[in-house]
């Protein structure tokens, strides 16, 4: 019998009326594994090998993960904000034989032919992958390129760090609403694994339910109503996410009672904004992490919540510094698909720069490739400029330029149109007081319209593309150096 989730689960969960609500669906565990065991079945009667999802979020989409373990299948979710080129490359790439859909694929997946099981569908195999021994799912992640890599994960390593997760929570018999899409690492396993073996409940509304649009844009109205709805105890956010929230908040929206533990990650988040949210009773705690260390490393907790720092490792992992990086040992990934090369690492050098303060907090100062070193000498990340500028309710992006220049300067968009260049002045002034001077804005560009990822200067996760933005606008760039439009206050 292969080893999978649902026999990892509590006994207590087996009993439970309700394991998992969507809509107006509401099924028990029992009835999600019968679910589960006959859609297995199917997938091996037709001799699939390496699956792929291609849905939205829903109990359909956790029933054909779980088929996947159940059937002992290679797994490879398909974010559905992904190019038709970007999933073309992971299904290739991953040598998909069969896809697990809720929707028409012809237009995204050409070549695919419906099988005999509703909602599956069959792919010729142009080749076997080279995939390290033992992969069960293969996440790709949006990155900085249309070709992202393979990530491949056990599922030993999968619920390792679902279990460290449930554990350091502390919340028992959770009820987690999914807001981010299950095809993300984080949202699957500290989402959906990490609050079932802890007996709880997994709430799984569709993407338009929750409000997202694509890879960035959010409904924030139809969010709040969403919440109301489920009154959930945890959340997983990212930081545009949490500041969402904290802004309805300040404008009188009342976060529900049983919120217990919001988790954010993905993105450096200010202490400012971890302190706001808090002040309107939203429990916020930063984490960290990456796919190629099975999702999260770090995290913030009650009772061990350091803000400015990104959590203790958690205990399945160790983590230490080697001239400034950021280094894992403990759950590292099995390897890259179809590099050789990466498989059997016992470590994962994460291309962060960052420290280990003295009580254990690890700090993430931002990527070593985009570390600023200004022409006094002087390094700093622009994430953590960013972060600031980010945390009230001014602006909605910002990239700091610096890197061998006197001093920074920063492209910005509002998050609201109608803010004026005086209220844009006024919050880069407050922001510059919390800044030490080598890291403040002298000066400063609002940009037409916000950077987006079809033009190229976004990731696909909504990440700048720092080389992109700087040729898009050397010209702006170069003149906010030349006429030196200073910000009053520094």
């Amino acid at each position: 019998m292969n080893r999978h989730l649902l026999n990892a689960l509590p006994d207590s969960l087996a009993n439970a009326e309700v394991a998992f609500e969507s809509g107006m669906q509401r099924l028990a565990l029992s009835h999600v594994r019968t679910l589960a065991e006959d859609l297995a079945a199917g997938l091996a009667d037709m001799e699939a090998h390496r699956v792929a999802i291609y849905a939205d979020n829903g109990i359909d989409w956790i029933v054909a993960d779980l088929a996947c373990q159940v059937a002992g299948l290679t797994l490879v979710p398909l974010p559905l904000f992904f190019s038709r080129a970007q999933i073309q490359h992971a299904i290739e790439s991953g040598g998909v034989d069969t896809v697990i859909a809720d929707r028409e694929i012809g237009d995204v997946i050409p070549d695919a032919r419906p099988a005999a099981v509703d909602h599956v569908y069959r792919l010729p195999t142009f080749r076997v992958p080279a995939l390290p021994p033992g992969t069960q799912k293969i996440t790709f992640t949006s990155g900085t390129t249309g070709a992202p890599k393979g990530v491949c994960l056990s599922l030993d390593q999968q619920l390792a760090l679902a279990q460290a997760l449930a554990s350091l929570v502390g919340v028992d018999k959770p009820r987690h609403l999914c807001v981010l899409p299950l095809s993300t690492l984080l949202e699957n396993l500290a989402g959906v694994y990490a609050p079932l073996l802890a007996g709880g409940t997994v709430i799984v509304p569709t993407l338009a339910e929750v409000g997202l649009t694509g890879s960035s844009g959010l409904d924030v109205e139809r969010w709040l109503a969403c919440i109301e709805r489920s009154r959930p105890n945890t959340l997983i956010l990212v930081p545009e996410m949490l500041n969402a929230l904290t802004l309805a908040a300040a404008a009188g929206w009342q976060p529900p009672e049983s919120l217990r533990f919001v988790a954010v990650g993905g993105g450096k988040v200010a202490p400012e904004m971890l302190r706001r949210a808090r002040l309107f009773g939203i429990p916020a705690f930063e984490g960290y992490g990456l796919s190629e260390c099975g999702s999260v490393v770090c995290i913030n907790a009650p009772g061990a919540d350091r803000p400015g720092a990104v959590g203790r490792p958690l205990p399945h992992v160790d983590v230490s510094i080697e001239h400034d990086e950021i280094v894992v040992r403990g759950n590292s990934f099995l390897g890259y698909v179809n590099q050789p090369d990466s498989w059997g690492a016992d470590m994962v050098r994460t291309g962060d720069i960052g420290f280990i303060d003295d009580d254990g907090y690890v700090h993430v100062n931002g990527r070593r490739k985009h570390q600023l070193i200004t022409s006094f000498g002087r390094n700093l990340s622009p994430e953590w400029v960013e972060s600031e500028l980010l945390a009230g309710p001014a602006l909605n992006q910002a990239v700091i330029i610096g890197d061998d220049r006197p001093y920074c300067v920063a492209l910005v968009y509002p998050r609201n149109p109608s803010t004026s260049d005086a209220d844009i002045a006024n919050w880069i002034r407050a922001t510059n007081h919390r800044l030490p001077d080598y890291a403040r804005i002298c000066a400063w560009h609002r940009l037409p319209k916000a950077l987006g990822h079809s033009n190229g200067l976004l990731t696909e996760n909504g990440r700048p593309k720092r080389a992109n933005i700087e040729a898009t606008y050397q010209t702006v760039i170069d003149d906010l150096y030349d006429v030196h439009k200073e910000v009053s206050g520094l």
